[in-house]
């Protein structure tokens, strides 16, 4: 009996990971998190189209939660190539889960205004900021090389999974059986569940030398702003990210919500059953991506065709006449973008020195998020001049076409051409 489980986990590739005991720990943390931040997308929309039914009133909940990342995210990212990442991972779901809780209680005594939700979102966009630099380097400091691509993809597995198939779907029927505040107070909860996970693991940071140790904070953010200008193929696809998602974010997380709720008719589980079908868009994909366990043979040029059909299916939101159309175009752009973002993830851990991984991660994260904040300033407005689905037609367009377009600039596809990808480790050349 005992050979038995190694014997399944040896046929599925995407398992194999779950093996190493801190990835395991990693792992459950994360899963029961972001079950709680797909709660939390269903419950932040509807309680803000409850207190002021407007695109507008949404948009202004999107700038506090991705302004303070933008700000944020680069001191974080230096700080965790510089001290233990698991401490700052914990302190990102410490603040995550007052913010949250906060807004719960205040939800539960009906106390809530779009102010004071401006604000617990803003602290909100703090914590992540603080987590996602941490979390997205540990990876290869707990699994090996050769695992990376299952890894990843177990992640991004675990993430539509959660966050946009099961949260939604848990979310909406806790605020349809019980409350709004009663889903954002669950959704407290489970980041205190990840950080006693994260608690759990063994993993410690490697100690740098004695040279990078002495090295200022700001020495470490300028060091890590040379590497990214270094590398085209990396600094092109953060430009290309910045440009695009100014596109989409905004009127994909803003005007979605307005098109089941006002257009289809829709109900809390309405918009969690649009969601969760992006969810097992995102689950197929990465499952077959972790099956097969390595990059296509062209990983970026597959990496900027997956882009863009994500970004082109925002599109699709402007055409649905009913929510089963949703669900479909829903399918299809987060199964593409998870294909996107486990290839990308991938490339960074292998080709990129892992010291300086926390600030490439942080800085990958400022510079493709650096227009989000605009977008969901200027959804509002534009969705008021021309309408929501002329907007979201729009941004879809725009989105994809510049995606395209950026594939082909000089050194967007170095590492397709430089003999960088023939090893699994990063190279000396990279660091």
């Amino acid at each position: 009996m005992s050979g038995q489980p190694s014997s399944f986990r040896d046929r599925i590739e995407i398992l194999k990971p779950l093996a190493v005991r801190d990835f395991a720990f990693l792992w459950t943390g994360m899963t029961v998190s972001m079950i709680g931040d797909g709660i939390y997308l269903v419950s932040i929309a509807w309680q803000v189209l409850s207190i002021e039914n407007r695109p507008g009133a949404l948009a202004l909940v999107g700038v506090a939660w991705s302004l303070p990342q933008v700000v944020l995210v680069i001191a974080s990212g230096a700080l965790s190539d510089r001290l233990e990442r698991r401490h700052l991972m914990i302190a990102g779901d410490a603040i995550r889960f007052v913010a949250i809780g906060t807004l719960g209680i205040l939800s539960v005594t009906q106390q809530l205004t779009i102010p004071i939700i401006l604000g617990l979102v803003t602290v909100y966009g703090a914590g992540q900021a603080v987590f996602q630099p941490a979390f997205s380097s540990i990876t290869p400091a707990i699994v090996p090389a050769d695992l990376l691509v299952q890894a990843n993809s177990l992640a991004q597995l675990v993430r539509p999974f959660a966050m946009t198939l099961v949260g939604p779907l848990v979310g909406g029927v806790l605020i349809a059986w019980v409350s709004v505040g009663f889903a954002f107070l669950v959704d407290a909860s489970t980041f205190a569940f990840s950080a006693v996970m994260i608690l759990s693991m063994r993993t410690r940071r490697t100690p740098r030398d004695v040279q990078e140790e002495q090295a200022s904070f700001f020495g470490d953010v300028a060091e890590g702003l040379r590497y990214v200008r270094r590398q085209r193929w990396l600094l092109i696809a953060m430009v290309a990210a910045t440009v695009s998602l100014l596109a989409v974010w905004g009127p994909w997380e803003t005007l979605v919500p307005i098109v089941v709720r006002n257009d289809l008719g829709g109900n809390p589980s309405s918009l969690g059953l649009v969601f969760g079908a992006g969810g097992v868009g995102a689950v197929i994909a990465a499952a077959v991506f972790g099956q097969r366990g390595s990059l296509p043979r062209k990983p970026v040029t597959a990496m900027y065709l997956a882009w863009s059909l994500g970004m082109f299916g925002t599109a699709g939101f402007g055409f649905v006449t009913s929510v089963w159309q949703a669900m479909v175009v829903a399918f299809v752009t987060e199964g593409s973008i998870t294909y996107l973002v486990v290839v990308w993830v991938t490339l960074v851990q292998r080709l990129v020195p892992d010291r300086l991984l926390g600030r490439v991660f942080a800085l990958d994260w400022m510079i493709s998020t650096m227009g989000v904040p605009l977008s969901f300033a200027i959804t509002g407005p534009t969705a008021d001049a021309i309408g929501h689905d002329a907007t979201l037609i729009w941004a879809g367009a725009l989105g994809g076409t510049i995606t395209l377009a950026f594939m082909f600039v000089q050194g967007a596809r170095g590492p397709e051409r430089d003999g960088s990808l023939a090893t699994q480790e990063p190279s000396a050349e990279a660091a």
